[in-house]
């Protein structure tokens, strides 16, 4: 994978700091360890970390076309860059390399801003087209690789793959943005296209944005989005066979590659149905990697062994420290903002075994997303039948009392903690999703902040990110919707930049064939039913993978990437919980409500209460504050 950055003049063409668009580029190394390279000329800088893949020897970044009057830096994979190429020597046009990337500069003189269109794959990239004075910025459709950019006061436009680069630009105003400090703490990360500053912005999935010169700064333009169109209908089995032979077909496209090439196999079924795959169309043995967890409760290492014995894989395990709390400085610098999943730390260890052995590796990130295998589906699938029976006039009086009045029972039978439904249910079927979803609810959240940041956030609500893509949803089937807030919120802002950050920080490329745009289309368009049966996610994928996967892979409770926080906090992490929530730096910001700081560390290492999700939250906001002075 790479990294990029730019420096583009909208107003004149004033020259380029060399020296600062260089360190720029450096701040992404890790990103692109193998190469780097920068194109300067009045008022444009670019500039490239590469870590190869293809044509190993050929498509040196920045990559011209012929006369050089349009050039490309680029982070990514065009798996269908071969086919694209034929098509446009068809046309007349020249290749001087093999790359995907010189794909993307005549795809640009032939078809422009539709060029994106043709493209399947996972990209980000900036081209530059000085006859027509324009830059164009481009982000794959479902956000697999990440952009990030900056309007100066003085007219200069930066932008990089990772929000570090920006910060490097001392033109960069640094003042932290309220409303996303209100939706990282409610949704654990900060959702596209805010950042955690003020003056930056991330290109949203399946956007792009033209720039001209001289010209003001437009907004980004969508060229693609899930469809939820209905397929024709289709038997069971015959929608089992096709999912997995599209599957199969994703998968064999992103196995091209001049680098060792592997997979994640952490046992669970998506991973493993990537493998089986994988495994049918290699004719060597794959490269398998797993992680192990000294806790049962978090281990699914017999799981992965079992897939790595069937498919005859060279199978790599290594146990994780139970108490692998070192990373926490380590992931808030990563990441470049405030970022709350704690599954981050074996993320980032399994990248680090992978890329002992391996370039390129394949994950299974996507399927719960696709094929509705959260176990928030169900329960919102419940609660909607719930909602159904009365009208929200009723609703909301009625059990948002109730909700109010029932105690809070974490140490209960799940059985007995109803609260958390009963506030739910109150509410209509958006804001109901948000409560299962957000790391602290409404009340939570306006005892955390003081009340002079309450004051600053103007009325302004986490819940508005998901009304605002409801609005725009394609399905209005209540699980369809909620899957479609998922993918435009939580798979972009939590596990493909948890994916992206962990893997590039060890110069490893991760290829998601669940998330293949025509895959996912398709998958959007199959019945709610085939995702969801009674209590069965990816219910289809499943009854496809049966002559693949053995039942106890496919039918087992999922477990996911979980960490103790709850004992950490009152155990080894108990005086540095203490020091980084009840110290300086959180009152110094003026965000926080010190007695309820207070109120949630003293309660839950008393064993009171299990406060260990905003604790973690809090500790990762109070690290991002000390690595972004």
């Amino acid at each position: 994978m790479c990294g990029l950055v730019g420096i583009f003049d909208t107003r004149e063409r004033r020259p380029i700091d060399r020296d600062l668009l260089s360190r720029m580029n450096e701040t992404q190394f890790h990103r692109g360890p193998d190469e780097g390279g920068l194109h300067i000329e009045p008022g444009l800088g670019l500039g490239h970390r590469r870590l190869s893949i293809i044509d190993l020897s050929g498509g040196r970044q920045p990559l011209f076309n012929e006369d050089r009057s349009v050039v490309v830096v680029y982070n990514g994979e065009i798996y269908n860059f071969q086919a694209l190429m034929e098509e446009l020597r068809a046309l007349g046009h020249c290749f001087g390399s093999h790359s995907d990337t010189e794909v993307i500069v005549h795809a640009w003189e032939e078809w422009g801003e539709a060029c994106v269109e043709c493209f399947r794959g996972m990209f980000a990239f900036a081209l530059w087209d000085r006859n027509n004075r324009t830059l164009f910025l481009a982000r794959d459709r479902l956000g697999i690789k990440p952009l990030y950019y900056a309007a100066l006061p003085d007219g200069h436009l930066i932008f990089g793959s990772e929000l570090k680069a920006l910060r490097e630009h001392p033109g960069l105003q640094r003042d932290i943005e309220p409303r996303a400090v209100e939706d990282y703490f409610a949704y654990g990360y900060v959702p596209e296209p805010k950042t955690i500053l003020k003056s930056a912005l991330k290109l949203p999935p399946g956007f792009t944005l033209t720039v001209r010169g001289g010209e003001p700064l437009p907004e980004p333009r969508r060229y693609w989005d899930i469809s939820f169109k209905p397929l024709a209908p289709l038997a069971e089995q015959a929608a089992a066979e096709e999912l997995i032979g599209r599957l199969r077909e994703a998968v064999k496209m992103r196995l091209v590659s001049e680098v060792p090439l592997g997979a994640f196999l952490s046992g669970g079924v998506d991973s493993s149905a990537v493998v089986a795959m994988m495994a049918g169309l290699s004719k060597e043995p794959v490269n398998t990697c797993s992680i192990a967890f000294g806790d049962p409760k978090f281990n699914e290492a017999q799981y992965a062994e079992a897939v790595a014995a069937r498919y005859h894989t060279n199978h790599h395990v290594e146990q994780v420290n139970p108490d692998d709390f070192d990373l926490i400085d380590k992931l808030a610098s990563l990441y470049d903002e405030p970022f709350a999943d704690s599954s981050a730390m074996p993320t980032y260890r399994v990248c680090e075994l992978a890329r002992k052995r391996v370039t390129v590796a394949l994950s299974g990130d996507g399927g719960d997303e696709n094929l509705a295998g959260y176990r928030r589906y169900r329960w919102h699938t419940y609660e909607e039948r719930l909602r159904s029976i009365l009208p929200l006039g009723m609703r909301r009086p009625l059990f948002g009392a109730l909700g109010r009045a029932y105690p809070k029972l974490d140490w209960a039978p799940k059985i007995l903690r109803a609260k958390s439904t009963l506030e739910a249910i109150a509410r209509d079927s958006v804001e109901g999703y948000f409560h299962s979803v957000s790391l602290m609810g409404d009340a939570s959240r306006q005892q955390l902040f003081s009340p002079s940041f309450r004051q600053s956030l103007q009325g302004y609500s986490a819940v508005q990110v998901l009304h605002d893509h409801a609005r725009q949803a394609p399905t209005d089937h209540p699980m369809s919707l909620v899957q479609y807030l998922d993918m435009k919120t939580w798979l972009a802002g939590d596990i493909l930049t948890k994916v992206d950050r962990a893997s590039m920080a060890h110069s490893l490329e991760v290829r998601v064939p669940l998330l293949d745009h025509v895959l996912v289309d398709w998958i959007s368009g199959l019945p709610p039913q085939l995702k969801l049966r009674g209590r069965e996610g990816k219910y289809i994928l499943k009854k496809g993978l049966e002559p693949l996967l053995p039942n106890d892979i496919l039918y087992r409770p999922k477990m996911g990437f979980s960490v103790p926080l709850a004992a950490w906090f009152r155990g080894p992490l108990r005086q540095r919980v203490r020091d980084a929530i009840l110290g300086q730096t959180l009152p110094d910001t003026g965000i926080f409500n010190q007695k309820y700081l207070e109120q949630l560390v003293n309660q839950h290492q008393s064993g009171m209460r299990d406060y260990s999700t905003p604790i973690w939250a809090l500790l990762m906001f109070e690290a991002y504050l000390g690595v972004s002075d």
